[in-house]
């Protein structure tokens, strides 16, 4: 396997381009191929038979991309089929639960948010049990905060009313760590962060999937250390109307190379 074959991160929708951005961040050499199920996301309503099948096919799509790593950037699909995907897999593959119960393990009282699907699915708490079995887990979902992302209203004061009322439950069990499940979020960091208050550390599970993503490709020799400026794809399988300028907004840049793939 080549160092300068791309690295493959999927996602049912565009959520996914906050761990795009924090790979192109943290690994600024790494070729790097997006798929984004955005004809039939959303995921979490669909049963986990549904969910595994699209995961699989969009897995494979990639593979067929001669991808060296494959990373799973959907807490529903991590959630339901990351398994699925490994045991098809013959590169390594990463998701974003896993890397983020990886990044709160130090936590005593750990707090998690997350979409109704991921918390209800109970995924996080088991990793993060799996890596700190003395933790005291706690769990919050925040329906409103995906909408609220991709309207833009990341400093809004309805935001900043809303993330109040989700983070009092687990403010009053005294946190210490606070788990961003879900790829949307990262985008307000900086509000939670002041909702929260500085004694609560944020994980960032974008940003610690980057870390990931770094440690395994220098232990199997893959890192693309460049010089050559990196190629990005975007594959969807729709192009919804404002697709565009919510896809920036997450990448933090212009959202070139996008190719839609009609199945």
């Amino acid at each position: 396997m080549s160092s300068q074959a791309p690295i493959g991160v999927f996602d049912s929708g565009i959520g996914g381009l906050t761990v795009v951005r924090a790979l192109m961040e943290r690994l600024p050499f790494e070729n790097i191929v997006y798929f984004g199920d955005t004809a039939r996301v959303p995921y979490g309503v669909k049963s986990v038979e549904t969910i595994a099948h699209f995961t699989t096919q969009i897995a494979q799509f990639l593979l067929e991309k001669d991808v060296k790593l494959l990373i799973i950037a959907c807490n529903t699909m991590a959630a339901v089929a990351s398994q699925v995907v490994r045991d098809i897999s013959p590169v390594p593959v990463l998701d974003v639960i896993d890397a983020g119960a990886v990044a709160a393990k130090n936590g005593k009282r750990i707090g998690v948010i997350g979409t109704p699907t991921t918390i209800n699915s109970n995924a996080y708490a088991r990793a993060i049990h799996d890596h700190a079995p003395e933790s005291r887990i706690h769990s919050q979902a925040c329906a409103l905060f995906v909408p609220l992302v991709e309207e833009g209203w990341l400093e809004h004061e309805v935001t900043r009313l809303t993330a109040k009322e989700y983070l009092r439950p687990l403010l009053a069990e005294q946190i210490d760590t606070l788990v961003l499940g879900c790829t949307h979020y990262p985008l307000l960091k900086p509000l939670l962060h002041e909702v929260a208050g500085k004694e609560v550390s944020l994980v960032d599970s974008a940003e610690a999937m980057a870390e990931q993503a770094a440690q395994v490709l220098s232990e199997k020799n893959l890192a693309n250390t460049g010089p050559t400026p990196p190629r990005y794809d975007f594959y969807v399988t729709d192009v919804p109307l404002r697709f565009q300028t919510i896809g920036e907004r997450f990448l933090g840049r212009t959202l070139s190379n996008v190719h839609v793939v009609k199945w």
